[in-house]
């Protein structure tokens, strides 16, 4: 059986968007790399082969106008909050009838490939740690199931405590978010999306582009 499933993302206002990655770009530059990573992230969810639609939850402007660009529905930022919205977009906005996966917005360099390898390996509610294995990237849930999403600090011991299975993969763009300046060097390393490369090359911070597949 084939399983197509919705894609949310959650995207913060941009001005407030990772700020623990301020200073990692000109100030000015910041909201622009925060949307350069939404918009690579969301490219390769929507080029993945099990993905059959994108819903971004977000309020920003800016953010709305590159996702429908890109192909994606939009949907309001219920407000309270990351989890919220990861909720409001799964179970309310796609529905608890539909195949759900959640995903960070700062993925630059995943690959659409290793999100089907991630996907074809769920069976029930399930999920993906980041690179250091204390955070998540990704948290899918299958019908009639709801998200129930606990992201935020050790996130990955949490959702393990609430259930969700671990899923395992060799899968570095997927597991490589961007909270850091140390984890950008990664990204650039691992290979970055064009718009998230093309910004940094703009900038001198890098001099050779190899964006995601």
């Amino acid at each position: 059986m084939v399983r197509i499933w919705t894609a949310v993302i959650p995207v913060k206002r941009l001005g407030a968007a990772k700020t623990r990655l301020r200073g990692a770009v000109p100030a000015d530059r910041h909201p622009e790399l925060a949307l350069a990573m939404v918009r690579d992230t969301a490219a390769a969810v929507l080029a993945a082969g099990s993905v059959g639609e994108l819903l971004v939850v977000t309020d920003d402007p800016l953010a709305r106008a590159a996702a429908r660009e890109l192909g994606a529905r939009v949907a309001p930022d219920p407000g309270g909050g990351l989890n919220a919205a990861m909720r409001f977009g799964a179970d309310e906005a796609a529905g608890l009838a539909a195949y759900r996966v959640v995903l960070t917005g700062d993925l630059p360099a995943l690959r659409p490939e290793q999100l089907d390898e991630a996907l074809a390996r769920v069976s029930g509610r399930a999920f993906v740690p980041d690179a250091a294995g204390t955070g998540t990237v990704l948290l899918a849930a299958p019908p009639g199931r709801p998200l129930d999403p606990r992201f935020g600090g050790p996130s990955a011991a949490a959702h393990a405590d609430s259930g969700a299975a671990l899923l395992h993969g060799d899968w570095p763009g997927l597991r490589q978010d961007v909270d850091t300046a140390a984890d950008l060097a990664a990204v650039l390393a691992l290979g970055a999306g064009g718009h998230t490369c093309a910004l940094l090359h703009g900038l001198g911070m890098t001099t050779e582009c190899a964006p995601a597949a």
